[in-house]
């Protein structure tokens, strides 16, 4: 049987329904390690460089059980094709991913979060980055949060939905993917919202956000009110829309809060997302949390929807959120500090319209999971180390 070729949907689709299947990823450990598949459900995979499968062909392949159905990554198509004919060639269900790992990388999910009277609320999943942005419907229009640089998807969703994009919203400046709004912006005559915090030293064609302003629909429809949240970046923004759902960016995810030091300004920042917990943990409990990002599928719902209320979000944190100074909190930061990616500080100036970089160095900087999260780092390296 001769290998066929899949997409990063179907990819998905498989793990999500627990196909039985091999996923071999024949890029080298160093890669792999960076950056690899991931599934809500356990599933097989194994990295099996596809030097080794040049080097000892029979060997490579019977590491994988007779009968298996198998799936092959590499990083562009062109190894994967090679080792999918070798398995081809041994009897094996194989097939390989078409464009290599980056469709995976920049693959969106789309799930409804929710279908009210007069509107409809989408978190678009990002399973490669482990990030989440957001699509809100109310007639013919459509209001993004956080798109990322798969311009082609949202415009096709907008298609499908039969509406225009209107308005395009950033939570943050951010460092660990490159955004779309701009982009999105430009092609769609969108106006493209932001925090003069993050945004006003850059070259973006921006409208600043004023804390606390409401936005609507033209004929009517949900509001988003803006709710200013600084501390991961000084101007951290949350959307609060329809008094329902807090679209909170890099603030609060569901498990621990944005870490505020990947500005070089730990101390500092700090105290400004002291500040926000303070203010957040009065909002209202049933708020829905919509997060930028997200640790590990463990997070998401039955429906595989990464949505919490802010009451067991504060519940799962308590160690955080119950931290009573700012001088304690300070001190939480400090020990669960780590060095960030180098390609960030690159990110974030692509992100600010100060730097240019060409359409495979963008592919190459947008690769990998986030690295947003103040998480309980310290624990985990004491573990590690014991």
């Amino acid at each position: 049987m001769a290998p066929f070729t899949y997409e990063a949907k179907d990819l998905f689709q498989w793990l999500t329904t627990r196909e039985d299947m091999v996923v071999v990823d024949v890029r080298n450990e160093k890669d792999f390690n960076r950056f690899h598949v991931e599934s809500p459900y356990p599933f097989t995979l194994r990295n099996i460089s596809y030097y080794e499968f040049m080097e000892n062909e029979e060997e490579s392949v019977g590491r994988i059980p007779q009968g298996s159905k198998v799936r092959i990554v590499c990083a562009k198509e062109g190894s994967a094709k090679y080792v999918a004919d070798i398995f081809a060639k041994h009897g094996y269900d194989v097939g390989y991913l078409r464009g290599g790992i980056k469709t995976w990388g920049n693959l969106l999910v789309p799930m409804l979060v929710a279908r009210n009277d007069g509107y409809e609320l989408y978190q678009f999943i990002r399973p490669g980055k482990a990030s989440c942005s957001y699509g809100l419907i109310s007639g013919k229009e459509m209001m993004l949060f956080d798109p990322s640089r798969n311009l082609e998807f949202y415009l096709g969703f907008a298609a499908d939905k039969g509406c225009m994009i209107s308005k395009t919203f950033e939570t943050h400046l951010q460092a660990d993917y490159i955004a779309g709004s701009r982009d999105i912006a430009k092609r769609t005559g969108a106006v493209f919202y932001a925090n003069d915090g993050d945004f006003k030293t850059s070259k973006n064609p921006y409208t600043p956000l004023r804390d606390g302003e409401i936005h609507r629909f033209s004929l009517g429809g949900p509001t988003v009110r803006i709710l200013f949240t600084p501390g991961h970046t000084p101007g951290s923004t949350s959307y609060v829309i329809d008094e329902r759902f807090l679209i909170s960016g890099d603030m609060v995810f569901i498990n621990s809060v944005g870490r505020p030091d990947l500005g070089g300004k730990a101390e500092e920042w700090a105290g400004m997302l002291f500040d926000s917990i303070q203010m957040v943990k009065g909002l209202d409990r049933q708020l829905m949390v919509l997060p930028a990002h997200y640790i590990d599928w463990d997070e998401a719902n039955e429906q595989l929807i990464f949505t919490r209320p802010l009451g067991e979000v504060f519940e799962r944190n308590q160690e955080i959120y119950e931290i009573g100074t700012l001088a304690a909190f300070v001190d939480f930061i400090k020990a669960n500090m780590r060095p960030q990616p180098e390609e960030y500080a690159t990110i974030r100036l692509v992100n600010a319209n100060l730097r240019e970089e060409d359409e495979d160095r963008q592919e190459e900087l947008d690769l990998g999971k986030n690295e947003c999260a103040a998480s309980a780092y310290a624990k985990t390296q004491t573990a590690r180390a014991g």
